[in-house]
């Protein structure tokens, strides 16, 4: 944001929402009023903004299906305001650049200079792209199923979703303290308060 002309807030609001749907910088940019359930906290993921002859247009999203997206806490007063800046009309758009355009990667790189951002940064590595695999390593970290996390990244195949999850540390630990209370006979760490609740 404060390396964009005017330092636009709109860059940081799309860079949030992105890691905490999961989405791709094309579906954000597609999101209309209509698309936002503000009661159940549910975006229902119908279009994105890619690259044509001429510009920037809307079409399907990339597996040609809608699907739904949590919209958790943490990005709620965000949405909220968006709403309110975009008005009543179930046709305008959620997320816009400063001069009320499409957004796609390559004009978020572009505007906020990401690259040299991102190597001052010492993460010269990261992507636009990879929000979503932060948000969907963050979901699979969080405990949430696999075929719920293949719903929400619209993924065909399981297999699709499977390639951006990665175990933390702490998934680790407890996968081995898993296995050790299995081959004890004891119950799985995770299984304790159940059982102890069992035997009130």
């Amino acid at each position: 944001m404060q390396r964009s002309y005017d330092q636009y807030a709109g860059w940081g609001s799309v860079v949030v929402f992105a890691a905490c749907t999961a989405a791709r910088i094309g579906e954000v940019s597609g999101i209309r009023v209509k698309d936002i359930d503000p009661v159940n906290w549910v975006w229902t993921v119908r279009r994105q903004t890619t690259p044509a002859p001429g510009g920037l247009i809307d079409k399907g999203t990339k597996g040609k299906m809608a699907r739904r997206v949590p919209l958790i806490e943490e990005v709620r007063p965000l949405v909220s305001q968006r709403l309110l800046v975009a008005g009543r009309h179930p046709d305008a758009r959620l997320f816009t650049g400063p001069r009320g355009g499409r957004i796609s990667t390559a004009v978020l790189r572009d505007a906020t200079h990401w690259d040299e951002v991102v190597t001052k940064l010492g993460l010269e590595h990261l992507r636009r792209h990879d929000l979503r695999h932060t948000g969907l390593t963050w979901m699979a970290d969080a405990g949430i199923p696999l075929h719920v996390l293949r719903v929400i990244a619209g993924h065909r195949s399981l297999m699709t979703t499977q390639r951006y999850l990665h175990p933390d540390l702490r998934a680790i630990a407890e996968a081995g303290r898993s296995l050790s209370a299995h081959l004890s006979g004891a119950p799985a760490p995770s299984e304790q308060p159940a059982a102890s609740l069992r035997a009130l």
